[in-house]
């Protein structure tokens, strides 16, 4: 078990502070403020356990379990502001794992996703399973390997455990010191624009190959890995 856990909430606050906690305790975790995204990397990410809030922008929570449950029996635990009962049932008629009311603790949470996860079988993170497969990209870092549509591409360490951050954390844009901080280390001492030149040459390997997801610059901050939803990419094909 690789322990990558989605959350689906509009509370970036509370999706933080619930992040923080899990990578504590060794699972890999990422980020969706509604609904439409959610989904997205749902499919994309294929993940172990989504947390998931009731109410969210483009679609609600109990569509998305509904939509989890035709494909999938992965944990699904709600963590939601709604605590009537019949919510609550409804929550777990349509199959989620666990309910758990706002405000809540994160120590709550993070013994809740255990219980959850125990329940499966699976108690703890695997440090050895380190692979994330997006359309037409697969990272292996068990191998140290990139594949470009099913072709291994030679790439140094570094650009590769870079790509591999990023793509573990889709849609988080990350300054140039924050990638230092987590790829090189706090004893590195070296330029930030040592950034610019990896994604540069990650860009000449990986740029094109899929829609649904690209290597992107956000002026004046930073880069994230973004993934993009089908009426993202309508909206880019329609820009003239």
């Amino acid at each position: 078990m690789n322990g990558r856990i989605l959350i689906i909430d509009s509370d970036r606050n509370i999706c933080e502070l619930i992040r923080l906690s899990l990578e504590k305790e060794g699972y890999s975790v990422m980020i969706a403020l509604d609904g439409g995204e959610g989904i997205t990397q749902y499919y994309a990410l294929k993940p172990d356990m989504v947390l998931l809030e009731v109410t969210l922008p483009t679609t609600d929570g109990w569509q998305i379990c509904r939509e989890i449950r035709k494909k999938s029996d992965i944990p699904v635990i709600f963590i939601t502001s709604k605590s009537e009962i019949f919510d609550k049932v409804l929550g777990l008629e349509l199959g989620a794992d666990d309910y758990i009311l706002k405000p809540f603790d994160t120590r709550e949470v993070a013994a809740r996703v255990k219980a959850v996860f125990r329940r499966y079988g699976l108690s703890k993170p695997s440090e050895k399973q380190k692979e994330i497969h997006y359309d037409g990209l697969d990272i292996d870092m068990n191998r140290y390997e990139l594949k470009v549509r099913g072709e291994i591409v030679p790439t140094p360490p570094k650009e590769l455990e870079l790509l591999y951050y990023m793509a573990s954390h889709p849609n988080t844009v990350f300054n140039r010191d924050q990638l230092l901080d987590e790829v090189w280390g706090y004893d590195y001492y070296g330029s930030s624009r040592t950034i610019d030149v990896h994604i540069k040459r990650l860009r000449k390997k990986i740029d094109g190959v899929s829609e649904n997801w690209k290597l992107t610059t956000v002026w004046s901050v930073g880069y994230k890995f973004e993934l993009r939803s089908d009426a993202d990419n309508e909206k880019e094909r329609k820009k003239p």
